[in-house]
């Protein structure tokens, strides 16, 4: 029998999707529709993440000092909170600084701010505390709260753990969405390279009389499933950046307190990932459906 090359091979895939044209397309839209799902939980995570780090939800406390308090006093509050447990990096923030912030945060009003200046500020010292572990965080903000001269801890711990629960409820619900289907790709999959070995049911037989090998015969129907693959890949992430790209839009235009992470970001990785789930979803079911229906 004469050898014949790569191209051979991938020719042959390509007939075998042309010859079941309908679970052929069955097949991507499963697994383009998979991969979309997929990759809308994992950039609703990696959004939420950033936005939790941006908005200090998931590790910080607010200790604000009394409105009497000296700089002896402030630079005493200070050590005392730094001698504490579970207490990662300690960050002071002065009235002053805390007057300008509220000025640059709320430009359209500054007119209310003209009058204020050093002796009528009504602001306080503040210290922004960030904490190890959450599972001691009550007895932190117990122990910071009986601080001489703290006067009020803003522990802000009841919302982060609603997002964190809010974020795990995404991930469990993004794992189950992807074990389902990804199986049902995979079982369509499996179908149509099933329907492309029947029809070549004769020719299979006559190959192996003459010698063909088991290799020869696999291929191209290892190369039906990466094409399906691949097609499904490349169709899941135009669909995916474009739906992001509306977001983006909408989130820019309509809630700009969200922060949204850049397509630019996203695009190279997003693609890979795509590109590398789809191809091994091809092998699988190519290789689960040949395991079976080409034994000698």
């Amino acid at each position: 029998m004469r050898r014949y090359n790569l191209f051979y091979f991938i020719g042959q895939g390509f007939q075998g999707i042309f010859r079941n044209g309908v679970m052929s397309v069955a097949s991507i839209a499963v697994l383009m529709s998979c991969l979309v799902v997929l990759g809308g939980f994992a950039l609703l995570v990696y959004n939420i993440d950033v936005n939790l780090e941006e908005f200090g939800l998931m590790n910080e406390i607010v200790v604000f000092v009394d409105r009497e308090a000296g700089e002896e006093d402030i630079q005493r509050i200070e050590a005392e909170i730094r001698a504490l447990d579970n207490v990662a990096s300690v960050k002071r923030t002065t009235k002053a600084e805390a007057l300008e912030s509220m000025k640059q945060q709320s430009e359209e009003y500054a007119h209310l701010y003209e009058d204020i200046d050093e002796t009528n500020n009504p602001l306080t010292d503040s210290f922004t505390i960030v904490y190890e572990d959450n599972d001691r965080v009550v007895t932190l903000a117990y122990l910071l709260g009986q601080i001489d001269g703290v006067r009020k801890v803003n522990n802000r711990l009841d919302l982060a753990v609603t997002m964190s629960n809010f974020k795990s409820g995404v991930l469990l619900i993004f794992t189950w969405f992807l074990i389902i289907l990804f199986v049902v790709s995979l079982f369509v999959i499996i179908n149509t390279i099933k329907l492309s070995v029947f029809s070549r049911r004769s020719e299979i037989s006559i190959m192996r009389y003459v010698g063909a090998t088991s290799w020869f015969i696999t291929l191209p129907f290892l190369f039906e499933g990466v094409i399906i693959g691949l097609v499904s890949s490349a169709a899941a992430y135009f669909v995916e950046m474009y739906f992001y790209y509306y977001i983006e839009g909408m989130v820019l235009s309509d809630l700009q307190m969200i922060s949204i992470i850049p397509p630019a970001a996203i695009q190279m990785p997003m693609l890979w990932a795509f590109l590398a789930i789809g191809v091994l979803s091809g092998i699988i079911g190519s290789s689960i459906s040949l395991g079976k229906y080409l034994k000698a």
